[in-house]
């Protein structure tokens, strides 16, 4: 896939640049202290607050045990000896 490196701008392809999508290791550092010194924000939430204080407020979570995706798991409490 081809690209441009969002920091420098240079094109770049993942089938060439093992940093894709940025051009080199610098820009994909440079990216980084821009994250963690807060220059880039996500601009809005992931999920929605209400969504969940309606779903807390209808009992709808499932208590642990219930829970299908650990169907046929033992739980930490269940070891052989």
């Amino acid at each position: 896939m081809k690209h441009r490196c969002p920091i420098c701008k240079a094109p770049t392809d993942s089938e060439i640049n093992a940093d894709f999508p940025f051009c080199s290791e610098r820009c994909r550092d440079r990216d980084l202290g821009n994250w963690a010194s807060e220059k880039y924000v996500v601009s809005e939430p992931v999920f929605d607050m209400s969504e969940l204080e309606t779903d807390r407020d209808s009992g709808s979570e499932k208590a642990l045990d219930e829970d299908e995706d650990f169907e046929g798991f033992r739980k930490p409490d269940d070891t052989i000896h």
